[in-house]
């Protein structure tokens, strides 16, 4: 394994367990489709406290995918694409490793 795939997979690690929880993949499709948000507007609905909201967001934070920023009293929270987009192009480079192996396998098995 290379150091730049190496790079990739730790990289990517964290995003992928900073999105295990289904409350922090709701804030980040929130973040996405409404831009950026007060604490205030992604609590809503949820069901939690802002308090639990700003740890989850903390959580994202760390992996590198949202980033806040206090105006007055206020915390705007938004989405930071790149470590996303990492993400995204490893699991596209599994996805499609994958694909050749089914279909090799479907060669084999067709007799082709």
């Amino acid at each position: 394994m290379t150091a730049a795939r190496r790079a990739g997979l730790a990289g990517s690690a964290g995003v992928f367990a900073a999105l295990g929880d289904e409350t922090r993949i709701e804030l980040v499709a929130r973040l996405c489709e409404g831009g950026p948000q007060s604490i205030a507007r992604l609590t809503s609905g949820l069901g939690l406290t802002r308090q639990a909201v700003t740890k989850h967001l903390r959580v994202l934070e760390g992996a590198g995918l949202v980033s806040g920023a206090r105006a007055g009293r206020e915390s705007r929270w938004e989405m930071e694409t790149r470590r996303l987009e990492i993400a995204r192009r490893y699991l596209e480079r599994i996805s499609l490793r994958w694909d050749r192996r089914l279909r090799a396998l479907q060669k084999h098995v067709e007799g082709n």
